[in-house]
């Protein structure tokens, strides 16, 4: 398959395959508004994913509050810190391969805990009764969801990444979105019109080493 090109803003212009192909971690974020319409529809097409047992025991927390913005930015700031900010002379100079984050990777992650709190939409997955569980496949139940709302977003020309360096706050970020006891935030995931960078096909490893034919390390060569 041909790279894909930057793909119109147009929803109804980009191919599902196009979408499937060019929808990277977009971290340079502007300030710019997201219309109300433009997000429903992203949500709307959220919520159409898979849901294990079609439970659909989700809940979609849209934050735009300044305040509340600041807050929780703060905390994820710490969380990013903690993680990587304390690494920041090893992370830059170590090869990609040896660190799992490259110099690029580094600097866009870096970015974004410095400027959260400028996108102007957050959105943040809640599962609820999923506090405390110690159930590896829990994501399950969401996370194909989250992924439809990245694609709408892309459709849309809207950026966006899957975050969550605000979990080493969890008990206060669910006290201060009202979250029932036994929710669980999932991700948080900001929403915005990229302010640099394009709509590029993500660099992967060759297929024909991830991909196992009936076992593994039993490979093929792709025709």
């Amino acid at each position: 398959m041909p790279l894909p090109s930057t793909g119109p803003s147009d929803p109804d212009r980009l191919s599902v395959l196009e979408a499937l192909h060019s929808t990277p971690a977009r971290r340079y974020l502007s300030a710019r508004p997201i219309a109300d319409d433009v997000l429903w529809s992203i949500l709307d097409a959220a919520v159409r994913g898979p849901s294990g047992g079609n439970r659909q025991a989700w809940g979609w927390v849209v934050v735009t509050d300044p305040t509340v913005k600041g807050r929780i930015a703060a905390w994820y700031r710490e969380g990013w810190q903690r993680a990587y900010g304390v690494r920041r002379a090893e992370l830059q100079n170590a090869p990609a391969r040896d660190v799992g984050l490259g110099a690029a990777a580094y600097r866009a992650t870096e970015h974004l805990a410095e400027h959260l709190h400028e996108a102007p939409v957050w959105v943040i997955p809640v599962l609820r009764d999923a506090a405390g569980s110690t159930d590896p496949r829990l994501g399950a139940s969401i996370y194909g969801a989250v992924q439809q709302l990245q694609l709408a977003a892309r459709a849309y020309g809207i950026g966006s990444t899957l975050t969550s360096f605000h979990v080493s706050h969890e008990e206060a970020v669910r006290e201060l979105l009202g979250l029932p006891e036994s929710a669980l935030t999932m991700a948080l995931i900001p929403l915005g019109y990229p302010a640099r960078g394009r709509w590029a096909q993500p660099k992967r490893q060759p297929l024909e080493q991830v991909v196992h034919w009936d076992r593994w390390d039993a490979h093929r060569p792709r025709d």
